[in-house]
């Protein structure tokens, strides 16, 4: 009886405790002044604490009621670049998404987007490549390798300073046409043009930038038209299956994967592979499948997405909804509201460090979406305006 009695006081101190504790670190980040506040904004955005000069302009910003700006602020240590947009980017490069990669030409790419405050609607669709700077004396940049980016994080080079803007025509041959941003890297054919059909290009790229997978934008009422000779009409016997099932991916993807038709990464040779004019052979994989599927003559897509539920994507109705080649295609997707939609919501959690959880969440991720759009796609505004939000919370 009196052990009992004992653990029941016991518990019941313990649950005291815990409360206090909890009411006390509440209130602690409600009364958290403008230099508490400075020190959680940059290290949320940096990823390490400031120094105290970069500390006392922040709080004076602060204490101004202009928090953006204190976020702009912390946007000038290089570790915004090396540490937080690299871990952002880098699992984005890679089939595993595991942050546990080197720099690439994917990464960098993205980063010095980032620093140069460009539109990002570009990154699926420009000729556009960024590079150490020559006088660093790194290995050149090479189609064939990664030797110049690895030495980069080797060496750790400030990549805010020592990145330089490029093309892939330029720095790596391609022709002008074939580059389509950053799905056009060595890092991006190696983890997706590798082998396959080149769907996982696509698959990748709408799971990474507009935050979807597959499963979630099936759509079983689109044109089967277009599905290729490799997908059977009778998966096990059941043409259920095909109709209630693979349709639903596949009547979407395949007429859009196709822009991906003249690309291939040899592994051999360890680089990028395009031949303009010229269908991929992975195309033909498997055409006794289903003999009477669609054989791809070329590299025009056409967005069956366009119509029905997965309209709500938001494309953009001054594009016409279908063209030749990756460009067109990565301008289609960077210029969707689910594009805009999925690096405000990546971006938000990183500063906010949870995901939006309730209506004023979203509401500020909708608002932060049409000033994103509007506003010329720059990413820092979005995590000046997440900091805002937040405000080291």
């Amino acid at each position: 009886m009196e052990f009992d009695r004992r653990r029941q006081l016991s518990n019941a101190t313990r649950c005291t405790l815990t409360a206090l504790v909890a009411t006390t670190l509440l209130a602690g980040m409600a009364e958290a002044g403008p230099r508490e506040q400075a020190r959680r904004i940059h290290d949320r955005i940096a990823g390490v604490p400031p120094d105290d000069t970069v500390l006392g302009s922040m709080e004076t910003e602060i204490a101004a009621g202009r928090i953006t700006q204190a976020a702009y602020l912390a946007m000038e240590s290089p570790y915004f670049y090396s540490v937080t947009l690299k871990n952002l980017a880098t699992p984005w490069t890679n089939r595993d998404r595991t942050v546990f990669a080197p720099l690439n030409d994917y990464t960098a790419t993205f980063i010095g987007m980032v620093r140069d405050d460009v539109p990002m609607n570009g990154l699926l669709s420009e000729d556009v490549l960024y590079v150490g700077r020559s006088s660093l004396g790194l290995p050149a940049a090479s189609p064939s390798g990664n030797d110049h980016y690895e030495e980069m994080e080797r060496r750790h080079v400030d990549l805010k300073a020592d990145l330089v803007r490029s093309t892939q025509s330029a720095t790596y041959g391609l022709p002008p046409q074939a580059a389509a941003g950053v799905m056009t890297t060595r890092a991006a054919a190696q983890a997706f043009f590798v082998a396959g059909t080149n769907r996982a290009m696509f698959r990748f790229t709408v799971l990474n930038h507009l935050c979807r997978d597959l499963e979630e934008i099936q759509d079983t009422a689109r044109p089967t038209d277009r599905i290729r000779q490799d997908v059977s009409r009778s998966p096990g016997g059941d043409s259920r299956l095909f109709l209630n099932n693979c349709v639903g991916c596949h009547s979407g993807m395949d007429p859009m994967a196709q822009a991906f038709a003249h690309y291939d990464y040899d592994e051999a040779q360890g680089r990028l592979v395009y031949s303009g004019g010229t269908v991929r052979p992975k195309y033909y994989n498997n055409a006794e499948t289903f003999k009477p599927g669609y054989v791809t003559p070329d590299d025009r897509w056409q967005n069956y997405w366009r119509y029905g539920q997965n309209a709500l994507l938001g494309w953009d109705a001054s594009l016409p909804g279908s063209g030749a080649g990756a460009s067109s295609l990565g301008a289609e997707l960077g210029n969707s509201e689910a594009f805009a939609s999925c690096q405000v919501e990546k971006v938000f959690r990183t500063v906010c460090l949870r995901p939006p959880n309730d209506s004023a969440d979203r509401a500020q991720v909708g608002s932060m979406v049409a000033s994103f759009r509007s506003g010329g796609y720059k990413l820092k505004q979005v995590f000046a305006e997440s900091a805002a939000y937040c405000q080291g919370e």
